[in-house]
């Protein structure tokens, strides 16, 4: 099992910045691939960001390529989402996973998911 527990989500005005932070806790956190999915109201989870175990493979969204950034730290067992010049339809539910995958990141479902970090993003 692998535990995921998602911070620092928030409210911000459209333009800002956030960094969501991931803890693992529990298998070996550099055998997995991890990712971030959203899930906004009234729709369906969605892809945002994945990041091999080696850090070597990352792979984005369109809609947030160039403005999302993900990264990860094997030491810490630890997985960031950097999040810049934020969108009100950035606004949603941002779900950490992990997976022991090699391909496919953008596929669901993933074999753990966090409870999820609300961010807001205001006009």
């Amino acid at each position: 099992q692998v535990q995921l527990e998602e911070h620092g989500g928030e409210s911000v005005q459209a333009g800002g910045s956030l960094r969501l932070s991931c803890v693992a806790s529990g298998r070996t956190f550099s055998n997995y691939a991890m990712a971030w999915f959203r899930q906004a109201p009234g729709k369906e989870r969605e892809f945002v960001a994945a990041i091999s175990w080696s850090s070597g493979i990352k792979r984005y969204a369109d809609s947030v390529k160039g403005r999302f950034t993900i990264s990860r730290d094997n030491a810490k067992s630890m997985v960031w989402l950097q999040m810049s010049s934020l969108k009100p339809e950035d606004t949603a539910v941002y779900y950490c996973a992990a997976d022991p995958r090699n391909g496919d990141y953008d596929l669901m479902p993933w074999t753990y998911l966090g409870q999820g970090t609300q961010v807001t993003v205001s006009s």
